[in-house]
């Protein structure tokens, strides 16, 4: 059974324009993804899929410097652009996570992991759509589920924002949906890359964590938060976009 990861990419954020190619520590913030992906014991392919789009050409050639394979595909209809990346490559089982996160945790995505592969579920997640059910910081979302489950998708989601985000349609017409919880509520954090406070506090947690390995996840960057008590102000303002329907 493949497990694939595959990482959606792209150049023209709203928010923060580019942000996956900005230089953090040294690194672009995609490579700091990879790196942090690819200690994953689970996951055995790395794909980034990014647009046809020509200004991410970038994309392409820093994930191939990096060593992963790349889908180009379309740049709104996302859920396809999934689907066929996850067709070229043979995957049967997706793991979705995004290029904005560069404090994803590659522990947190095991235990993902191995308890979609453990039950019968149709998708299992540490984020989804009920916020009620999140434990986890925003930024190490991971959603899990089969290349079946995303080709049914794939062919019978209609709406816009159930094409633009991926796994809505599975959410809203699944019985099978497993909210994956830490014992410990940590959704309060926000580690994800969307907007400038972002990025001024990822980069805060990489100065004081980050020394040239990746070395250092859930709980290290929760302990950081209990010394440097300033942190959690930086961005606790910024509101998720929220999806269109």
């Amino acid at each position: 059974m493949k497990i694939g990861a595959i990482i959606q990419a792209r150049m023209g954020s709203t928010r923060l324009s580019g942000k996956v190619m900005k230089d953090l520590e040294g690194k672009t913030v995609l490579e700091h993804v990879i790196e942090r992906v690819r200690q994953s014991k689970m996951i055995h392919e790395i794909i980034i899929a990014t647009t046809t789009h020509d200004r991410d050409d970038v994309i392409e050639t820093e994930a191939l410097r990096c060593g992963v394979k790349v889908f180009r595909g379309s740049e709104d209809d996302v859920l396809s652009r999934y689907y066929y990346a996850a067709k070229e490559n043979g995957l049967a089982v997706v793991v979705r996570i995004t290029s904005d996160c560069p404090l994803i945790d590659p522990k947190v995505l095991d235990e993902v992991i191995q308890c979609y592969c453990n039950n019968d579920y149709d998708i299992v997640s540490n984020a989804g759509s009920d916020l009620s059910k999140r434990t986890y910081p925003r930024g190490l979302d991971t959603e899990v589920f089969s290349f079946k489950v995303l080709e049914n998708a794939f062919i019978n989601a209609k709406e816009t924002y159930q094409r633009e985000h991926v796994t809505p349609f599975i959410y809203e017409n699944s019985i099978g949906v497993y909210y994956y919880k830490n014992d410990i509520d940590y959704s309060k954090h926000r580690w994800t890359l969307d907007t400038d406070e972002d990025f001024k506090l990822i980069s805060e947690i990489y100065k004081h964590l980050y020394n040239g390995e990746h070395d250092f996840y859930l709980s290290d960057i929760v302990k950081l938060f209990e010394t440097k008590q300033g942190l959690f102000d930086i961005n606790a303002h910024i509101e998720q976009k929220k999806l269109k329907n």
